[in-house]
């Protein structure tokens, strides 16, 4: 997809072709019941730059490189393109041209305010830029690269620069450094810096997530922490010292004893982060991993001698072991939020400039969707919260790095932008992105979670929940956000976080939907405001899924029930279709179609030769005004069965009432496990009213919980169960009773590990 072409004022080159923009021409848009490819997203793409070349702020003597394609459900699309001026890599030139469904033009996303006109020709020269590197580089230096003559246009115009990356120690000769520093090319003034490692550093105790489940792989008679699921992720023991890395093993499958003067049992946290976050991308977003290639992030521990830090390097994650090597900061939040950098790396071209307001917003994506894996793992050790960092103590007074509900409270962080939010440390300007997220998920005032403040006299915000919350800024991020995104920009207006994530807004919930309205609402609530499109006032709709996600047996199936609701004018008729589906599997809805505001019941079936893994299944829903899509995440477990399962459809229990959730486990031809484990996910308000069992096949019963627990909200616990003298195959049974009046709740998920 790094196909380049060049566009001058009357012709655009595409291939060996030269087409003329006048009379350019293109292949027929392909068929809205079969999306596009990438190569065809492409053609479209470049067919309208040369149609619209002032969209994009084009100038003579450009070229354009796809970067990325991407096509949704209902065939539209969106390319990203990195831009070259007279050769040159333009740091802040990237955009995303837009198509509908069918191809027509739907607008661009682009970080320059104009054109470029510059000479390309430094007064400043190599050496001498390698040298201002040099001088700015702290710690020990171990080499410094040949300088890149480049455009920087990370704040919207363009300026000739230099680029030199300096490696080395920091100062604490622990800690790699791979420093980019940024120099005038006319000047030879420093203009900036960054570096690639992304470090969290403090004096903190570790954290452990408890008795969790994790993916290993079993060679000979030795048990590897290589993570078969996702893309071989492995774990592995630097052993104190930062060159060689151990891949952890074990003869028992048995990791760790969950203190720390167990070196196993730090592997166990960084190995269940990494999952975690590889399945929270993957089942939420429908992001192949990290990477978005489906290869596992490597996570190596026991970094350094006494190393007070953590730190993402662009392809692994790597912990030290805290103050006196007893403390590894190998917090769930800290893994999920270093390896977020590495989404928002591979999603917008060159990452979201690191720096002043779009530093801000890249620290805030990765503080959302850490924050949003803990929410996700659902363990009892560390549930999930909006304060980040809370666990390792950073700051030795047992005080979060960052609260998203009111940002102020960390003493440094805006919690409303201003006109010098551009200016401060990118962990600080992530303040008014985290705020928003927070305000826009749960509301402000008083929540469970905080008190969140609103900013001068903006009225309150309702929340609309985490799921959608997410959803929204993922879209954003993945679709619409480029290179030099800001909170508020003058200069360019529809590049800006509020522009875009209500064009996502709009996109997953219909125009002028509650969600639409709500991400206004808590953009005014931070004092981001913005010259928002006006609402339309014609028909709109939503799609929604409940459960969202499944996981089945080949040949086995799952039902979903999706509901349309009516979010603008009178309702239509919705006729609903899937796509993305694996191998052998077909969706059926019944109904078909439906008016707007009417459910169906999807089935998904799946055949024994559907290959194992996990699919985003796009559930589209075609009205006569427009296509509204949601994901269900369909997970086939392994050729030949598997010895674990997991049901996450909610059951209601109404008073004194017993109900049942199954699970079916075929293909495992032993016998059930000493130390099986069921995992139970249920959501009740007084948790002494339930009794928990569990039926085996044969029908015996496992009881697990006896009305324990008294007034406490919720069950997430795993409970570890001898069922060795029980044939693993068959359906397995999670039975609840309700025995007692007034509080009701429902069966979340519960997942059997035989």
């Amino acid at each position: 997809m790094k196909k380049a072409f060049a566009l001058t004022s009357a012709t655009l080159l595409v291939g060996s072709a030269l087409v003329a923009t006048a009379t350019g021409t293109s292949a027929a848009p392909p068929s809205p019941a079969a999306p596009p490819s990438e190569a065809q997203a492409a053609a479209r793409a470049e067919t309208h730059i040369a149609t619209r070349p002032a969209d994009i702020e084009a100038a003579d003597g450009e070229t354009y490189r796809v970067y990325r394609a991407t096509v949704d459900g209902n065939g539209a699309s969106h390319v990203r393109y990195d831009r070259l001026y007279h050769g040159l890599r333009v740091y802040g030139g990237d955009f995303v041209v837009h198509s509908k469904p069918g191809g027509a033009y739907d607008g661009a996303s682009v970080g320059l305010e104009a054109p470029l006109t510059l000479s390309v020709t430094p007064k400043v020269t190599a050496a001498k830029a390698a040298r201002t590197a040099e001088a700015n580089f702290e710690g020990t230096r171990t080499a410094t690269g040949t300088p890149e003559l480049f455009v920087d246009a990370s704040d919207g115009s363009g300026r000739l620069a230099w680029e030199t990356v300096v490696s080395g120690w920091a100062p604490d000769r622990q800690t790699p450094s791979r420093l980019h520093v940024i120099s005038d090319a006319q000047t030879g003034a420093y203009i900036g810096e960054f570096d690639e490692i992304e470090t969290v550093a403090g004096t903190g105790n570790s954290v452990y997530s408890g008795a969790v489940t994790v993916d290993t792989t079993l060679s000979g008679s030795t048990y590897s922490m290589i993570d078969p699921l996702r893309g071989n992720g492995r774990t592995c023991d630097m052993n104190n010292g930062t060159s060689t890395c151990t891949t952890f093993t074990d003869a028992d499958n048995t990791w760790g004893t969950g203190a720390t003067s167990n070196r196993q049992s730090a592997g166990v946290d960084a190995h269940f982060g990494a999952a975690k976050t590889f399945d929270y991308f993957k089942n939420v977003h429908g992001r192949n991993g990290i990477f978005g290639t489906g290869a596992g992030v490597p996570s190596r521990v026991h970094y350094g001698n006494a190393y007070v830090n953590a730190f993402w390097d662009g392809s692994q994650m790597t912990y030290g072991d805290g103050s006196g090597n007893t403390k590894p900061l190998v917090s769930l939040d800290v893994a999920g939020h270093e390896m977020a950098h590495g989404v928002t790396e591979a999603v917008v071209s060159g990452g979201l400039t690191y720096s002043g307001e779009s530093g801000g917003l890249n620290e805030a994506t990765s503080d959302i969707f850490g924050s949003m894996v803990e929410f996700y793992a659902n363990t009892t050790s560390d549930p999930g919260d909006y304060q980040v960092g809370e666990k390792i103590n950073i700051n030795g007074n047992n005080t979060p790095l960052r609260y998203m509900y009111n940002p102020t409270l960390d003493g440094s962080s805006h919690g409303c932008w201003s006109t010098s939010t551009n200016s401060i440390d990118v962990h600080y300007s992530s303040g008014p992105g985290n705020h928003f997220f927070f305000n826009l998920a749960e509301g402000t005032g008083a929540t469970a979670f905080g008190t969140s403040p609103v900013c001068g006299s903006a009225p309150a915000v309702t929340g609309i929940g985490r799921t959608k919350a997410a959803a929204i800024w993922y879209r954003a991020l993945d679709t619409y956000f480029t290179s030099n995104t800001r909170y508020v920009n003058s200069s360019t207006p529809a590049n800006t976080s509020r522009a875009y994530t209500l064009r996502a807004a709009t996109d997953l919930y219909g125009s002028c939907s509650t969600e639409y309205k709500a991400v206004q609402a808590a953009w005014t609530a931070v004092n981001v405001a913005g010259n928002d499109a006006t609402c339309s006032t014609g028909n709109d709709f939503s799609v929604s899924l409940n459960p969202t996600s499944a996981s089945v047996n080949p040949g086995s199936s799952a039902t979903a029930t999706v509901s349309t609701a009516v979010t603008g004018g009178s309702a239509q008729t919705v006729a609903l279709t899937a796509s993305g589906l694996p191998t052998g599997a077909t969706a059926s809805f019944s109904p078909s179609s439906v008016t707007a505001g009417g459910t169906s019941t999807l089935t998904i079936a799946t055949t024994t030769a559907t290959p194992a893994g996990t699919y985003a299944v796009t559930i589209s829903g075609a009205g006569t005004s427009a296509t509204r899509t949601a994901t269900f995440s369909l997970t086939v477990n392994g050729a030949g069965g598997t010895c674990s399962g997991t049901n996450a459809a909610d059951v209601t229990i109404s008073d004194n009432t017993t109900v049942t959730s199954p699970i079916a486990i075929s293909g495992c031809a032993r016998s059930a496990s000493s130390t099986s484990k069921v995992e139970i996910h249920i959501v009740h308000t007084y948790v002494g009213d339930l009794v928990v069992a569990l039926v085996a096949p044969d029908g015996s019963v496992y009881n697990l919980r006896n009305r324990s627990g008294g007034s406490a909200d919720n069950i997430d616990t795993t409970y570890t169960t001898n069922l060795s003298s029980e044939a693993a195959n068959g359906t397995w049974t999670l039975r609840v009773q309700d025995a007692a009046n007034a509080d009701t709740g429902y069966i979340n998920s519960w997942t059997l590990t035989l």
